[in-house]
């Protein structure tokens, strides 16, 4: 008699619904592989700084820096951001145009557009006074699981001299990353080319990157204790100035207090450290640094204040 009521036969193994993997990441950029390590160090400060922060509409912002050195003239720069419409995420939004220029005239500006959705450009402009230093154009394609661009620098036709830069990075799996860079310059009576491999692992509390070319290597580690504290640590060799570096920094977030610490040692003998404290409800964040070199026997201080 058959299985009228349409039962599974005892001892038959229920079937099981093929499962999806997920697909692959996109990996990002190759100019971020670093960007959390770094992140972890203090940036460099010297001199009085003052910030002022203006929110002017939902699509520009400006700041007024005014910075007073003991190793140079008092300077002023003017910072101005414009954001389009189209927001990719959090840190992405398109149109961007970004121009600083301090008081002597010299200008640095960047330009980003979203071409299609996959493509990205981007151009950059420095200028000193009236002379153009320095021009670039990059074109950036971002695939489900890779991301490809390339960068020109300074083109010259006339010259004959230009800098070609070209990335390419692949997710492998969800957690590795591979790619590689290569570096061509052409001018007259020089012609050359760099090659450098580079890679990352990334794990849910830490992430490790390499990158190895003929030009030296360039190592970091990035891992996150818990919410307060972030260490990094990096290694830079350069074949070239024939210079060797190793650095350790460090992250310690304080919310209760509103305070963040940031510190670095590294083997040229130089430790700095840099705290910053905000001052709710006031729109106000002072930032105290002070940097040590035994060998060269120097030492510089900073302090700033950011309104806004």
């Amino acid at each position: 008699m058959g299985n009228t009521l349409g039962l599974a036969p005892i001892g038959a193994l229920p079937r099981r619904s093929p499962r999806r993997e997920e697909p692959l990441p996109n990996p990002g950029s190759f100019d971020e592989l670093h960007r959390l390590c770094k992140d972890v160090f203090p940036a460099q400060m010297e001199g009085v700084k003052l910030i002022v922060n203006k929110v002017l509409s939902s699509h520009f912002q400006v700041a007024h820096t005014v910075h007073m050195s003991a190793l140079g003239l008092p300077g002023y720069h003017l910072h101005a951001v414009y954001a389009g419409d189209c927001q990719l995420s959090p840190t992405e939004v398109f149109p961007t145009v970004v121009g600083d220029m301090d008081s002597s005239g010299s200008l640095n500006a960047q330009v980003l557009l979203l071409l299609a959705e996959r493509l990205r450009a981007k151009a950059v402009f420095q200028t000193q006074q009236a002379k153009f230093l320095t021009w670039q154009f990059d074109g950036e394609y971002r695939g489900d699981d890779y991301t490809a661009t390339l960068t020109l620098g300074n083109p010259d036709l006339i010259g004959e001299s230009v800098i070609m830069v070209a990335h390419f990075l692949q997710s492998l799996t969800h957690r590795l990353v591979l790619g590689g860079e290569l570096v061509y310059h052409r001018r007259p009576g020089e012609e050359g080319a760099i090659l450098t491999l580079a890679g990352k692992y990334k794990a849910v509390h830490w992430e490790a990157t390499l990158n190895v070319g003929s030009g030296g290597a360039h190592a970091s580690y990035y891992h996150r204790a818990n919410e307060q504290v972030q260490v990094g640590v990096e290694f830079e060799a350069n074949t070239r100035l024939q210079d060797t570096t190793f650095s350790f920094g460090y992250h310690l977030t304080l919310p209760q207090a509103n305070m963040v610490f940031r510190g670095l040692v590294d083997s040229n003998w130089c430790v700095g450290a840099v705290l910053e404290k905000k001052m709710p409800p006031l729109p106000v964040t002072l930032a105290l640094g002070a940097f040590l070199n035994h060998w060269r026997n120097r030492f510089h201080c900073g302090f700033s204040i950011t309104v806004g």
